[in-house]
């Protein structure tokens, strides 16, 4: 795709996002909005799979380790076809699959998340498996930027850089917020480059809600041998939508019908510049 399809994508993606927590009247949407421009560049340019065949043996992997920022990804998940699109109006409902965290019922998804700081873990060892299985498999992971205090996820930035995984690419959705608060009030994270550089990754720190910046980095990522890559995406909470946007509030919440309708005509007014 091209850049500004990339973006129109990015746009409608949001907008089904916020259907499925106003329908559900549940969800995590802050760090939804945050990183789905990152998510878009994934799945709609950079990852090879088949979505009539979840499980091809040399498909890219995504682990989505922030995982109860589900909404997004299930909305790129169905558009791509590995489910009918008309199953995200059950997200969050009775008897559905397509609860508030993924799970490996649903096609496409690698594994179950959500117990945050277990992505990246994850991830590692799919990556070193995809390596002695001598196959040329890139596995991505996203994480939270709160989630650094759980202390697996240096481990696995360990065991990452141990085994040089060049084809693992992590990426942090750095949107500065967390449930409580701001995350360098909460645990002080910086600095995040040189502590990453420090683990053995090639870490670039780049803004994550920018398309064109994000293509630019993987493409820079993607040329380097030997190291783990890391992405540290410079993101806002409740991208897109005025009264989200950095706002700890809205890390999880439900919307009131006028809240629906102010962030829907927020989303078609940016989309209409594009």
């Amino acid at each position: 795709m091209e850049v500004e399809a990339l973006k129109k994508k990015a746009a409608e993606i949001r907008r089904q996002a916020i259907k499925m927590v106003y329908q559900a009247q549940t969800g995590h949407i802050g760090g939804t909005l945050s990183s789905i421009d990152y998510l878009t560049v994934l799945y709609y340019e950079k990852m090879h799979f088949d979505a009539k065949n979840p499980q091809w043996p040399l498909r890219d992997r995504f682990i989505l380790s922030k995982g109860h920022c589900v909404e997004g990804y299930f909305s790129i998940l169905a558009d791509c076809g590995f489910f009918p699109k008309e199953e995200l109006d059950t997200f969050c409902q009775f008897n559905t699959r397509l609860i508030g965290h993924p799970d490996r019922c649903v096609p496409g998804v690698e594994m179950n998340t959500g117990s945050l700081g277990h992505g990246l873990s994850g991830a590692c060892g799919t990556a070193l498996a995809c390596k002695l299985d001598d196959t040329n498999c890139r596995i991505y992971t996203l994480l939270g930027d709160g989630e650094l205090a759980e202390g697996s996820v240096w481990e696995a930035l360990m065991f990452a850089g141990n085994y040089h995984l060049d084809n693992l690419y992590a990426a942090i959705d750095r949107n500065h917020l967390q449930i409580s608060g701001k995350t360098e009030e909460i645990m002080t994270l910086e600095p995040l480059q040189q502590k990453c550089e420090a683990f053995g990754f090639a870490t670039e720190v780049i803004d994550g809600n920018d398309i064109s910046s994000i293509l630019a980095a993987l493409e820079r990522l993607e040329h380097i041998s030997g190291k783990p890559k890391m992405l540290l995406l410079d993101t806002v909470k409740g991208k897109g939508v005025s009264f989200m946007e950095h706002a700890v509030k809205w890390h999880h919440g439900s919307l009131t019908k006028e809240q629906y309708e102010q962030a829907m005509m927020n989303l078609a007014e940016k989309e209409s510049v594009l």
